[in-house]
């Protein structure tokens, strides 16, 4: 396992485990994955994995419970972050909601606690106060946010009056957007991006197509997963397979050694079964050369879904078919 040369409590592992899937039906993983759960989290404390990123809104509190326990006696090795959905992120519910996460977790204090989106109606200025008194009395220790733009992120910790370590992102071949500022800010600054969604939700992974597509309700909510994209994602799935091909890698592996191929990024992928978290953290063993880095980034260019209001018919008839 490789760690982000940064200056924290813990050090922070370049491949994270991402948790929304615990208690959540959604996913589709069946009624078992709750048990098994419990087997990925040894496994990635096993393999040197530092980070596990869970919120209150996942399964309602569930995958901070099925986190906390999973994590029993490693607590103190690793990095626990949560986050609170920001229904009325003022001060005083803030502090709330901590305690609340922090019991589910069964921990004492909360590693990283991260505002899950921002708030278009509450300024940050009372929810960096109840950061603040949270850290204060060392119920939180480092501050995050998620969803951010690099001014609101700037803005929330000009606030806090501290550095607000990270900004968990959308980030991805197919999402690059935080390339533009958030991740040159976070190198000069000495902060952290935190990349979810760093397969695309799988569609990175080369296991679905036109003919093959996803079960669940998360992925087959996302336009990336329309047969339509699907198929024009081939030369792009078909890159990430030779560039795969040289290392005696995945296309999974490959997708996440371009995200993790900036210093300050830590991605938190899921992981569906304890060889697909002993896959992921492998992933932070692979050097791409510049050259097969290049042509990942081009692949990943001339790749043109259909998005936005333009998918919107294409996803009600796929999904009248079903």
């Amino acid at each position: 396992m490789r760690y982000v040369q940064l200056d924290t409590p813990k050090p922070l592992s370049k491949i994270g485990l991402g948790t929304w899937q615990f208690g959540s039906r959604e996913w589709g993983y069946g009624p078992d994955y709750e048990r098994l759960a419990a087997d990925i989290v040894r496994r990635a404390v096993e393999l040197g994995v530092t980070v596990f990123d869970t919120a209150e809104i996942y399964g309602l509190g569930r995958s901070e419970r099925i986190l906390g326990t999973a994590l029993a006696g490693d607590r103190e090795k690793v990095t626990v972050a949560t986050k609170i959905f920001p229904v009325l992120p003022v001060a005083a519910v803030v502090q709330q909601r901590a305690v609340a996460s922090a019991a589910r977790l069964g921990v004492s204090s909360i590693d990283l606690y991260q505002v899950h989106s921002p708030n278009p109606l509450v300024a940050d200025g009372t929810t960096m106060r109840g950061m603040r008194a949270l850290q204060d009395v060392g119920l939180v220790g480092e501050v995050g946010v998620s969803n951010y733009s690099l001014r609101r992120w700037q803005v929330a910790e000009t606030v806090l009056g501290r550095r607000v370590l990270s900004n968990q992102v959308r980030y991805s071949m197919l999402d690059r957007k935080p390339e533009q500022d958030l991740l040159p800010y976070a190198a000069q600054a000495g902060r952290v991006v935190i990349a979810y969604s760093p397969l695309a939700q799988g569609f990175l992974s080369g296991r679905y197509d036109a003919h093959h597509p996803p079960v669940g309700a998360i992925r087959r909510a996302n336009p990336y997963f329309l047969p339509e994209n699907l198929a024009r994602g081939t030369a792009l799935i078909e890159t990430l397979r030779q560039v795969a091909a040289a290392h005696d890698a995945t296309p999974s592996q490959i997708a996440l050694a371009y995200v993790l191929r900036h210093p300050n990024v830590v991605a938190i992928p899921g992981a569906s079964s304890v060889e697909q978290m002993e896959r992921n953290a492998a992933a932070a063993e692979i050097d791409l050369t510049d050259d097969e880095y290049a042509a990942l980034v081009n692949a990943a260019r001339a790749f043109r879904p259909l998005t936005g209001l333009a998918a919107v018919p294409r996803m009600i008839k796929t999904r009248a078919g079903r």
